[in-house]
């Protein structure tokens, strides 16, 4: 995998912190009012946007291009600035977008720093939460709330007979294919909050996050957090998380093993 120097990730980093501020008080000075909601899918489904995704991305993306004018930018909303730099921007300008509609708390604005098309550094920003989750090193991922940092690790002391464990199909899996899995059933003991439930593993709050339908801008900004907090990101195959698709997150290589084999019915 890609480095960066030492140097690079505490400028950058520093420049993500600034942009979590930023992005808190634009939610709250410009879009913290009415909105309105598209589905992206028509007849075919439901898939929520509003006008508020669409404004965070461009604030990220002219914020992005007026520092680092050469990168490239993926977007959720409007799509890929390519060029030939090596740095490339991962944004989903809010994750969580059903619970934004309702007013659910728990909807983030999620930002990742590729290098080489690794992500290295990471953001989960919650506004309304008032706080933030961000990797400054390879080792070292904090959470920022009310203006307070705290170092954050994951909990690596649980077992499978304890672990707390969080689940999402999001339709990404049949009843039938479900059945196939029953231990993991009867251990859906906690909802999941979309990226917050991830960043709640790196804080040590949870032990276990299954995800289904993964893009790369709902997973690579998290994937470096939780690594920098000593916890693992793959694919249900095994394979590297940066694939997207159906994720398993966990704090210790035995529980990640584990549910790893009893997901092996379903994860071809």
């Amino acid at each position: 995998m890609q480095k960066l120097k030492s140097t690079d990730y505490k400028a950058y980093s520093k420049f993500i912190e600034n942009l979590a501020n930023n992005l808190t008080k634009f939610y709250y000075t410009k879009l913290n009012k009415p909105f309105k909601v598209f589905n992206k899918l028509g007849r075919k489904g439901y898939d929520p946007v509003t006008n508020a995704d669409k404004a965070f991305e461009k604030f990220i993306r002219n914020e992005i291009k007026k520092r680092f004018p050469k990168h490239q930018i993926l977007g959720e909303e409007f799509g890929y600035k390519k060029s030939k730099s090596d740095y490339s921007w991962v944004i989903d300008p809010i994750d969580g977008t059903r619970s934004f509609v309702i007013g659910n708390p728990t909807w983030s604005n999620l930002i990742s720093l590729n290098y080489k098309g690794n992500p290295v550094l990471g953001l989960a920003n919650f506004p309304i939460l008032k706080k933030y989750y961000l990797n400054v090193s390879e080792k070292i991922a904090f959470v920022c709330e009310n203006g307070k940092k705290k170092k954050i690790k994951i909990n690596s002391k649980a077992t499978f007979s304890n672990m707390k464990m969080s689940v999402a199909f999001n339709g990404g899996l049949t009843l039938m294919k479900q059945k196939k899995i029953p231990q993991i059933l009867k251990r859906m003991q906690f909802p999941c909050s979309d990226a917050l439930s991830y960043s709640h593993l790196a804080e040590g709050k949870l032990d276990v996050v299954l995800q289904c339908s993964n893009k790369i801008w709902d997973i690579h900004p998290l994937i470096p957090i939780i690594n920098a907090a000593g916890g693992i990101v793959t694919t249900w195959s095994n394979k590297d998380a940066v694939n997207a698709g159906n994720i398993i997150c966990s704090s210790n290589k035995t529980i990640h093993n584990k549910v790893l084999k009893i997901l092996k019915p379903v994860s071809s």
